[in-house]
């Protein structure tokens, strides 16, 4: 059977190979498993600041845990959420059950250069530990802007943050990689602005 080629990563200009960063097969459930059990996206969810009635996307759902977070949040709004991964649609799907088949979250496949979403449809968008495994940081960022509304925010976050674990710090990007992330935002955002919570370094932005 032929293998599909990973993605290059444009900060390391190779595949990422770790489950982690490409979720498939049996590894792939084992690792999103773990992140489910050891992601804690709190702080995201406050910072994205998502209010009831919005609609909400984020972008490499993993097993789906800040999905059902923001699902809290939207009241009447909506979630989606877009990930390359069958597993992880899978894992999300079995996580958030009862507000997928209530309509309040739709998971779909996608990835952040090719969302497959109409413009302007989200007031928030979110993406955590994703950053890094795209193949093109502008294009990516091109596509999120398309489908934020007009003055809506946008979220990237990557480990690091504050009060990192051991394993965290081995995952955090040096300052010039964050930098590009940054000066890439703002080319096609307003209100850049850098985060830093507990576990994560997070970058916020506004659709002009």
């Amino acid at each position: 059977m032929e293998t599909k080629e990973l993605p290059r990563s444009w900060v390391f200009d190779k595949p990422a190979n770790s489950p982690f960063a490409h979720p498939r097969g049996l590894l792939g459930t084992l690792a999103g498993r773990i992140m489910r059990r050891t992601n804690r996206q709190q702080e995201v969810a406050e910072l994205l600041d998502v209010r009831p009635g919005h609609h909400v996307l984020e972008v490499g759902y993993g097993p789906g845990v800040l999905l059902g977070l923001l699902a809290e949040r939207v009241g009447d709004g909506r979630v989606c959420g877009v990930d390359p991964s069958p597993e992880m649609r899978d894992l999300a799907i079995r996580g958030n059950r009862a507000a997928v088949e209530a309509g309040r979250v739709e998971v779909r496949i996608g990835s952040a250069d090719a969302t497959g979403l109409p413009d302007a449809a989200f007031d928030r968008v979110v993406t955590v530990n994703t950053v890094v495994f795209w193949p093109d940081l502008e294009a990516g960022l091109r596509e999120l802007h398309r489908v934020t509304k007009p003055g809506g925010r946008v979220l990237i976050a990557w480990h690091g943050g504050s009060n990192p674990s051991r394993m965290t710090r081995m995952h955090a990007l040096p300052g010039h990689v964050l930098a590009r992330i940054e000066g890439a935002m703002a080319g096609v955002f307003t209100d850049v602005a850098r985060h830093e919570l507990s576990t994560l370094t997070a970058f916020t932005a506004t659709r002009p």
